[in-house]
């Protein structure tokens, strides 16, 4: 007789149950004996596992041949994990850990602003100090014994003598100061020795919430080279953490601060990987391995040309070197700066004084204190100059394109400018009967006060702009926009005729490298520009081309720029440039500039471009204070020597599977 619908229903799903609680039991059966065997092996033998972070190698910096300027090696941090550091523990693991690195003579991250010996004060870091009291809670009035007494009562340090609890509460304070969390870990050593690192792995237990990160730590080939521009990294400040949490980074990853590293940031930040540790019952490291690789950044390729840019840097030396020996003991700084004219690349760009970015960290409370020389300071980009009569090729073209000159009249030079009455400058020479080429190649003011009296300030200012003076030069960094008077308010005698001889407005070098540039290209101005492109860090892609970009064309009549580049020769030939390039085997167009100043010497300019015929670079130089125009223009000789002459080795950044956007 069948069964009843109700208790068949019933057995096929006990059926089902007990299948599936049979299948359970295998899974697991099988996980026990043969997928994690080795796991529950381990276990049984007395073997851990610890996992690291490995940061992503940040990517590198490269010139325009593919030679590092900025690059990775790996290193060893300390680190405290939140997840598992037991506060409770603290203190005796601190002391631990600050005895272990002692024995090394390593430093750990201690950021209390008191002395680190009895009887002790406090730092003069001022608003460190501050912090500390608003940290404690305590008045501002309080001492630097109160500040410590606080601390050893919150640290629970009664039971350590002064000296341990003055160690003690240096790491105690820094993790209060770093916001210690899950999603802060706090870095207590950087860069620390392979023996220390092993030492750490090995202590396993003694020391848990304590990890080890494998870390690439940012090495410049050479520190001197375009520090400026480079920039550095450093790490992330509580006020900046809001900014990157977001985009995947951690508390303790170091990000660039300034220049390219910072302007780059973007694309050089990797994404960190993982590595897991092997430790036997001894503690001991059986094995390592990878378990999650590290993304490297991407590599920036910048316009930068080593050889030229240490060129540039070893001329304005000398140079400076030179005049504080000789006739300008006054000189404070110079700089300098070479342009590719079809492109708008900035091949090299000093300064002199300088620093040293492999020590800048270490050198930054001197390099900052240095008021007279301001190594800090970038002036090729940030330092505005009276440009003096490096402007007249400008104010030439200005003239000839307005109508208001013809490049046939001669204008006599009588050495005093009588055209207004409460304004009368004077030429520093007498020079009669003076053409165009004269005007520009012996720079004589009174030809350019007549130019400037026809045009007016308007127009004048008209043509500074289109030749990039006083605009930004659209370059990544920061620069400065300079100084250009408006004439709107300033339409007078006297800073007409000023700024026909370059003596009221101001420029960085950057401008004035962008002008002659201009110069040359016949009225197209390119955007200056430091990087060329991005690849990967392996160089096997290309993920961006930067393509010059032209800021503004204008059009300039050939008889015009003729008549202008012709003046700018005869400059280098038989002018005042003379002395330095009349037998040099290239031929430049240039024009010197001396720029007066309320204080101290003059300063010395001078700006170039070459070859004549088929411009390939333009240059310009500021000596501060530096009086000697001949001088300036040797520096701008060794930099075409550079350029034209010196050998150069290139890498080859050949990219198969190109992938561009």
């Amino acid at each position: 007789m069948p069964f009843p619908k109700k208790p068949r229903k019933r057995l096929t799903a006990l059926s089902v149950i007990m299948a599936v609680v049979l299948l359970l039991y295998s899974f697991q059966a099988f996980s026990l004996q043969i997928s994690d065997a080795e796991r529950y092996i381990a276990q049984a033998q007395g073997i851990s596992y610890r996992k690291a972070v490995i940061k992503a190698q940040r990517g590198e910096i490269l010139d325009i041949n593919g030679r590092e300027i900025a690059v990775n090696r790996e290193g060893y941090n300390i680190v405290f994990d939140k997840a598992y550091f037991d506060m409770s523990k603290a203190n005796d693991l601190i002391l631990r850990l600050c005895r272990l690195l002692t024995e090394s003579q390593t430093k750990w991250t201690d950021n209390l602003p008191l002395t680190e010996a009895a009887p002790y004060s406090f730092t003069e870091n001022a608003t460190a100090v501050s912090q500390l009291k608003t940290n404690l809670g305590l008045a501002h009035y309080a001492t630097a014994e109160n500040c410590f007494d606080e601390m050893v009562q919150r640290y629970e340090l009664d039971s350590y003598d002064t000296a341990t609890s003055r160690l003690i509460m240096g790491v105690r304070y820094s993790l209060q100061s770093a916001n210690f969390s899950i999603s802060n870990p706090f870095t207590f050593a950087e860069d620390v020795s392979s023996d220390i690192m092993q030492k750490v792995l090995e202590a396993g237990m003694l020391l848990d919430g304590v990890t080890i990160n494998v870390v690439p730590f940012r090495e410049y080939v050479d520190g001197t080279l375009a520090p400026h521009l480079i920039g550095n990294v450093g790490p992330i400040y509580a006020e900046e953490w809001s900014k990157y949490k977001g985009k995947g980074y951690s508390f303790d990853d170091k990000v660039g601060k300034s220049g390219i590293e910072a302007l780059a940031e973007d694309r050089l930040h990797g994404v960190d990987g993982e590595i897991t540790y092997k430790i036997d019952a001894k503690g001991k490291i059986i094995s390592k391995e990878i378990t999650k690789k590290p993304i490297p950044g991407k590599t920036v390729v910048l316009n930068l040309n080593k050889t030229i840019q240490t060129a540039t840097q070893l001329a304005l030396k000398h140079a400076v070197d030179k005049l504080k020996q000789q006739e300008a003991p006054s000189i404070t700084g110079a700089a300098a700066v070479m342009l590719d004219v079809s492109s708008g690349g900035v091949i090299s760009s000093a300064n002199y004084p300088s620093y040293d970015l492999n020590t800048f960290s270490e050198d930054f409370d001197k390099l900052a204190a240095d008021k007279k020389g301001t190594p800090l300071a970038d002036r090729a980009f940030q330092g505005i100059y009276p440009a003096g009569s490096t402007v007249k090729p400008a104010v030439a073209v200005a003239a000839l394109e307005e109508g208001v000159y013809n490049a046939s009249e001669d204008i006599f030079c009588s050495q005093k400018y009588k055209r207004y009455a409460d304004y009368q400058p004077s030429c520093m020479h007498y020079h009669g009967r003076t053409s165009l080429n004269k005007a520009i190649s012996k720079s004589c003011n009174y030809f350019f006060f007549e130019l400037g009296y026809r045009l007016k300030l308007s127009n004048i200012n008209k043509y500074f702009k289109r030749f990039g003076l006083g605009v930004k030069t659209g370059v990544e960094v920061n620069d400065s926009k300079g100084l250009l008077v408006e004439s709107s308010e300033n339409e007078s005698s006297g800073n007409t005729l000023q700024a026909a001889i370059g003596q009221m407005n101001a420029f960085t070098p950057l401008q004035l490298a962008v002008y002659v540039s201009t110069m040359a290209n016949e009225g197209i101005r390119y955007e200056a520009r430091l990087i060329n492109k991005v690849v990967s860090y392996d160089m096997s892609k290309t993920y961006e081309i930067v393509e010059p970009t032209v800021a503004e064309q204008f059009e300039i009549s050939k008889s015009t720029i003729d008549s202008v580049k012709a003046g700018m020769l005869s400059v280098t030939v038989d002018g005042t440039g003379g002395a330095t390039f009349n037998n040099y085997s290239i031929k430049v167009g240039g024009k010197t500039g001396t720029a007066q100043v309320a204080k101290g010497a003059d300063h010395s300019v001078f700006i170039a471009f070459a070859p004549f015929d088929k411009p390939g670079v333009a240059v310009a130089i500021v000596l501060e204070h530096g009086a000697s125009s001949r001088t300036c223009s040797t520096v701008a000789r060794e930099m075409l020597d550079a350029y034209f002459f010196a050998e150069e080795t290139t890498v080859d950044l050949s990219k198969p599977n190109q992938v561009l956007g």
